[in-house]
């Protein structure tokens, strides 16, 4: 770890107890924040964990008639790791995103690790460490990090799951290490998909396009809209707003490569298009948006109105920003508290239950000819 460090992220440390960070570091870097920039921080955690609180799943148990007992005993992981983009590309919102959740369904420890490139520090990161709750902080990046939380290290302890974004060669290592480890996912380029019904200032639109095109030139960002002279509005906006925008060069190149002003033929097409596409991120800014979700089979988070940009969901709104790309949403979810919680299946077979299910399994069992297993419930029965 010491080796990589220096290699690629040029610290200086000679031990790892220098590269990690004690929580009073992050305490205080909570504490010497701007009061705005506080604020905010907390009130989006509570916004996050209040809404993750609603995911948390109980234990369950019922009796049967003869006694039996049957249930699931849901517990949390004992230990999680996240990883956390650090330098210049750091993102506390992320920190918020994924631990809140991890310490919502009661992970005991969480441990972050963040790589500090040149020995810089991003104070808002470590903020966000603090106000989420997370255990242990090691300056620490890379494959090399993912590899460390995976196997463990003399300093790092070994984790059950590792979440968190990365660049290529962390999504690569997180893949490598899936099964000695759960991963939340391999994530994709972001996304965004809007259907608009031409009612909406087009200038929103065109921004909401921006928001996700600004974060790399693979991004990809699609309206979809009955409305043909609306989409020409919406790209009088872009060619009009782009220049204005920070990122201009990236966000030019992503919709150029990537990005997309669909006409449709009308809303049930572009229903049936999203649902092909399965966004990372749809906005539905339509009068009735409630009526339109209930037909989406396939979306990572779905905003509704035209009040709701995408980036109110990034930071503040509660849901997870954590969201499946690449058109996985057809089969998996944003990322939650259930990500961090296991179920165990509890069975308890009473005297007389055996006397039935003894029966069945033995019958099953010779069925396979797996004469141990039928024996095993035979030697239970009374007759």
């Amino acid at each position: 770890m010491l080796e990589y460090s220096r290699r690629f992220d040029r610290v200086t440390a000679t031990t790892m107890a220098e590269l990690e960070i004690p929580l009073n570091r992050a305490h205080a870097s909570l504490g010497n924040l701007p009061a705005d920039q506080r604020q905010a921080l907390e009130t989006s955690a509570e916004r996050i964990r209040r809404y993750h609180q609603h995911q948390k799943q109980e234990s369950w148990a019922y009796t049967e008639a003869d006694g039996t007992v049957l249930g699931q005993q849901v517990t949390a992981l004992s230990k999680a790791g996240l990883y956390v983009p650090g330098g210049k590309a750091a993102y506390p919102s992320s920190v918020l995103m994924n631990a809140i959740p991890a310490k919502v369904a009661g992970v005991e420890q969480l441990i972050m690790v963040v790589p500090t490139p040149d020995g810089e520090v991003n104070e808002l990161v470590l903020a966000a460490a603090a106000v989420a709750g997370v255990d242990r902080i090691f300056a620490i990046g890379g494959a090399q990090a993912v590899a460390a939380l995976a196997y463990g290290t003399e300093t790092i302890p070994q984790v059950d799951k590792i979440v968190g974004p990365g660049n290529i060669y962390v999504a690569t290592a997180k893949g490598m290490v899936f099964g000695t480890v759960g991963i939340d996912m391999i994530a994709g380029p972001s996304e965004i998909l809007v259907i608009c019904d031409g009612k909406t200032d087009p200038d929103w639109i065109a921004m909401d396009l921006f928001s996700q095109a600004e974060h790399d030139e693979d991004a990809q960002s699609i309206l979809l809209s009955p409305d043909a002279d609306f989409l020409k509005q919406v790209k009088a906006s872009i060619e009009k707003l782009l220049p204005t925008m920070e990122r201009a060069a990236m966000i030019e190149t992503s919709l150029n490569n990537r990005g997309a002003l669909i006409h449709v033929r009308d809303m049930e097409e572009a229903i049936e298009v999203c649902n092909f596409i399965a966004p990372e991120h749809l906005e539905l800014s339509v009068d009735e948006p409630m009526a339109m979700a209930k037909k989406i089979h396939h979306a990572g988070a779905i905003f509704m109105g035209r009040y709701t940009p995408e980036a109110i969901g990034d930071y503040c709104a509660g849901p997870n920003h954590v969201l499946p790309t690449s058109r996985t949403a057809r089969f998996s979810s944003p990322l939650g508290v259930y990500d961090f919680q296991k179920r165990s299946s509890l069975i308890q077979v009473s005297e007389q239950g055996v006397q039935q299910l003894g029966r069945i399994a033995s019958v099953m069992a010779r069925g396979e000819s797996l004469t141990a297993h039928a024996r095993s419930a035979e030697y239970r029965l009374k007759d």
